[in-house]
C-alpha cells in the first residue's frame, strides 16, 4: 500500500508516532489509509449537508475495511459570486482545488480517495485530481436541491426565479410581491441548484463517466438515498484500493465520449466543455473541441430539463436517471467500466421502465440534435461554444448590430437601464480567462435579457462564459479571447455579427482591411487585477479552447 511509506519500518518511528497523536490505533496501521476531501461549508445550499454524508462515508470506509482522514476542500458558490469581483475566482478555484487534493494525497500516502463535491468548479476540481494521481477514487455528489413549491402546480428554482424575476420586476412584469415570493421559493433547501445548471450536470457526467455509484447523479441532497449511496461509496473505495482499480481505467477515452454524449441528450450546462477538457488532459485522453460539435450532430437532445425546459432534476431521477439516459441511447453508448463494478451497458439493462414523458426514446426526441454546438469563424478562429438546447428556433439564425462593452458590469448597466434594443448583438469582452481573469459566468445580463423580454430579438457574444442557468442565444467561450487578440477586441459599435447556429458560423461582417487597420492600432489594455493570485493565475493559464487550464 502507498501508506506503508509513513507507517512500516523503523524509520517511520516518528510518522508513526503523529499518526498516534492523531488517535489513530496501532490496530489500523494494517489497514488502507483513506483520504475523504471534503468541501463542506456553511456558505453553500448544496454543501451545508455534507457533514450528514461525511458519517456515512466514516461508516462505510471502516465497515469495508479502511481507517478515514478528512480533509477540507473550498468551495464557492456561483450564484452569490455572480456579477460582482467575486465570480474572478470561481472558475480558477477549480485549479486550486486540483492541486489542494493533489498535495494531501502526495503529502500523506494516502491509499485511496472518497471527493465529496458538489458544485460547479468543485466536482471537475476533485475528478481533476484523481485524473491527475491515478490512485483508487470514488466521487460522492451531495445532491440537487427540491423545487420550491408554489400555489398549485406551480414550481419555483433558482435562475428563474431569482435572476429572471429581478429583470421582470425591473420591466414591470411583476410586482414587489411577488418578487418576494420568488425569493422566499426559489432554494427552499439544500442541495445543488434544482435544473439543469453546471453542479447537476457535472454530478451526472461523474456518473457516466463511471466515477460514482449508480443514481449518485440524480439523487436528492435531502434523500435517505443519498445517505446510503455515501456509505456503500465508503465500502466500494476499499474494494478499489484492494483491487488496484485507478481512475485513467475507468475515464478511458471512451468514457468521456458517454459523458459527451449524455450531456448533449439532456441539454446540459455549457460549463462542462470547459471542465471535461481540463479533466481529460489530467487523464491523458486526448479530447478535441469539435469532439463536442461532431457528437451533437449525431445524438439528439431526449430530454427537456429546467432551465430552458420544464422538468426538474426530481423529475429526472424518479424517471430512471443516468441509468436510464444510458438506457435511452442505446448503441450510441460504449461499453465502458465503472466503480461499482458493472459496465454501462450493464447498468443501462438494469433499468426495467424509463418514464418517457421525461426521457424521451431516441425516435421522438425534443430537437434533432443534441444540445450544445461548437461555431467558428472570423470572430472565433478556434472556436465558440453555444447551449443550443436553450435557443428558440427564430434564433437560431441572427444578424445583429454590436453593441460592445469591455467588461460584464458596463452591459448589465445598459440593459437594466433599456438602452439594449431589438436587433442587438450585445458583445462582452475582455472576460476571458486572462482578461477577466477568471472566464467569469455572465448569467446576470443572460437573465436580464430574458426578463426584460429580449431573449427573442437580442442575441450575446462572449469571450466569457456563461452559468448553467442561461438561457437563450448567448454565445460564449469565443476563442483566442479579446485579451490575447483575439478578433472580438476589434468588434466596434454598429458592426454587423451574424450567428449561424445551424451552420456552426460565429462572423464579423467586416472586410478583411477594415480588421487589419484595426489589428494595426489594437493595444492589449492594462489588467484588471494586478495584485494576489489571481494576477498569477492570468500569467499561465490558457485559453477556453483547451479547457482554461493552467500550464
Amino acid at each position: 500500500m502507498r501508506s506503508d511509506m509513513i507507517k512500516k519500518g523503523l524509520e517511520r518511528t516518528p510518522h508513526r508516532a503523529l499518526l498516534k497523536g492523531t488517535g489513530v490505533p496501532q490496530s489500523a496501521m494494517e489497514k488502507p489509509f483513506i483520504g475523504v476531501a471534503t468541501s463542506f461549508t456553511d456558505l453553500i445550499p448544496g454543501h451545508v449537508g455534507m457533514r450528514d454524508l461525511e458519517r456515512f462515508i466514516e461508516k462505510g470506509v471502516h465497515s469495508g475495511g479502511g481507517y478515514s482522514f478528512f480533509f477540507g476542500i473550498p468551495g464557492v458558490c456561483d450564484g452569490m459570486a455572480m456579477g460582482h469581483k467575486g465570480m474572478h475566482y470561481s472558475l480558477p478555484t477549480r485549479e486550486l482545488i486540483a492541486d489542494m487534493v493533489e498535495s494531501v494525497a502526495e503529502a500523506h500516502r494516502l491509499d485511496g480517495l472518497v471527493l465529496l463535491t458538489n458544485c460547479d468548479k468543485i466536482t471537475p476540481g476533485m475528478l481533476m485530481a484523481a485524473a491527475r494521481l491515478d490512485i483508487p477514487c470514488i466521487v460522492v455528489t451531495a445532491g440537487p436541491m427540491m423545487s420550491g413549491r408554489g400555489e398549485g402546480d406551480r414550481k419555483y428554482s433558482f435562475v428563474s426565479d431569482t435572476f429572471e424575476a429581478m429583470a421582470r420586476y425591473k420591466a414591470g412584469v411583476i410586482d414587489a410581491k411577488e418578487l418576494q415570493v420568488c425569493e422566499d421559493n426559489a432554494c427552499p433547501g439544500m442541495g445543488s441548484c434544482q435544473g439543469l445548471f453546471t453542479a447537476n450536470t457535472m454530478a451526472i457526467l461523474t456518473e457516466t463517466l463511471g466515477m460514482s455509484l449508480p443514481r449518485c447523479g440524480t439523487a436528492l441532497a435531502v434523500s435517505a438515498l443519498k445517505r446510503r449511496i455515501a456509505f456503500a461509496s465508503g465500502e466500494k473505495i476499499v474494494d478499489l484500493v484492494n483491487n488496484n482499480v485507478t481512475p485513467r481505467s475507468i475515464m478511458t477515452r471512451e468514457a468521456f465520449e458517454n459523458a459527451i454524449r449524455v450531456d448533449l441528450a439532456l441539454g446540459g450546462s455549457s460549463n462542462t466543455v470547459l471542465h471535461l477538457l481540463a479533466i481529460a488532459r489530467d487523464a491523458g485522453v486526448d479530447l478535441p473541441l469539435e469532439l463536442f460539435d461532431i457528437l451533437a450532430k449525431d445524438t439528439p437532445q431526449i430530454a427537456s430539463m429546467n432551465p430552458a425546459g420544464e422538468h426538474f432534476m426530481e423529475d429526472l431521477d424518479a424517471a430512471g436517471g443516468v441509468a436510464g439516459v444510458l438506457k435511452q441511447l442505446g448503441s450510441k453508448i460504449k461499453d465502458t467500466q465503472t466503480v461499482f463494478g458493472l459496465t454501462t451497458h450493464q447498468l443501462a439493462a438494469s433499468i426495467a421502465n424509463v418514464d418517457e414523458t421525461v426521457i424521451r426514446p431516441l425516435d421522438n426526441p425534443i430537437k434533432a440534435e443534441g444540445g450544445i454546438a461548437v461555431l467558428f469563424g472570423n470572430l472565433a478562429p478556434k472556436g465558440a461554444v453555444v447551449k443550443q438546447s436553450g435557443v428558440s428556433a427564430a434564433m437560431m439564425k441572427f444578424e445583429g448590430t454590436a453593441r460592445c462593452f469591455d467588461s460584464e458590469e458596463l452591459a448589465m448597466a445598459a440593459i437594466m437601464e433599456g438602452r439594449i434594443k431589438p436587433g442587438d448583438m450585445v458583445v462582452i469582452r475582455y472576460e476571458g480567462p486572462k482578461g477577466g481573469p477568471g472566464m467569469r459566468e455572465m448569467l446576470a445580463p443572460t437573465a436580464a435579457i430574458m426578463g426584460m423580454g429580449l431573449g427573442e430579438s437580442v442575441a450575446l457574444i462572449t469571450d466569457g462564459r456563461f452559468s448553467g442557468g442561461t438561457r437563450g442565444p448567448c454565445i460564449g467561450h469565443i476563442s483566442p479571447e479579446a485579451a490575447d487578440g483575439g478578433p472580438i477586441a476589434l468588434v466596434e459599435d454598429g458592426d454587423k455579427v451574424l450567428l449561424d447556429i445551424p451552420n456552426r458560423k460565429l462572423e464579423l461582417l467586416v472586410s478583411p482591411s477594415v480588421l487589419d487597420e484595426r489589428w494595426s492600432k489594437w493595444q492589449k489594455p492594462e489588467p484588471k487585477i494586478k495584485g494576489g493570485w489571481l494576477a498569477r493565475y492570468a500569467k499561465v493559464v490558457t485559453s477556453a479552447h483547451t479547457g482554461a487550464i493552467t500550464e
